[in-house]
């Protein structure tokens, strides 16, 4: 009998610091390809990040922020892996003609859809997509599968791995445990 996955999925991606700010240069590259903008519009809190990187490559020096609540809490020591719906904590001013809107992932895109409801005429980039969030970004850096979680850099924490020989564990079982 074939084993349930534990959830919706089925691997884990882990984005190091370096990878992170390494797409945030490319992202910025091609987005200084694109001509002079006004200003960088961030989701936060994802978008922090990457719209702080943005706005020093390209000398952004109006960085806003958008904020939304759209994950629900998870258990103690847990990724937030279960989506609620979207709420707007704050929102900003105008259309978003001449701006950057900027976050780290578009997963289902039902964030995004919020955002672009009141922000239409920004140009909404992101460093990573999956399909189903795909179609609402203007511009991304690269692309997962939908079933794979993104671990971004501030969500983890590094710590010693004691070697097998030592007593460590490599951390996978074949039973998923």
């Amino acid at each position: 009998m074939a084993q349930m996955p534990r959830s919706r999925y089925e691997d884990e991606i882990i984005i190091s610091w370096v990878e992170l700010h390494r797409d945030a240069r490319y992202l910025s590259e091609v987005l200084h390809g694109l001509g002079r903008w006004k200003g960088i519009v961030a989701i936060a809190r994802g978008g922090l990040v990457p719209a702080a990187l943005v706005a020093r490559e390209l000398d952004i020096r109006l960085v806003d922020t958008f904020c939304v609540s759209s994950y629900d809490s998870a258990a103690e020591g847990e990724a937030a892996k279960v989506r609620g719906s979207v709420r707007v904590l704050k929102g900003v001013e105008g259309d978003g003609d001449g701006y950057l809107l900027i976050d780290d992932l578009v997963d289902t895109g039902k964030t995004a859809q919020v955002v672009r409801q009141h922000l239409p005429k920004a140009h909404f980039a992101t460093l990573y997509a999956k399909p189903s969030g795909r179609p609402l970004v203007d511009t991304c850096v690269k692309e997962f599968k939908q079933d794979k979680w993104i671990h971004f850099p501030w969500d983890i924490e590094y710590r010693f791995a004691k070697p097998i020989f030592d007593g460590g564990r490599s951390g996978f079982s074949p039973d998923g445990e």
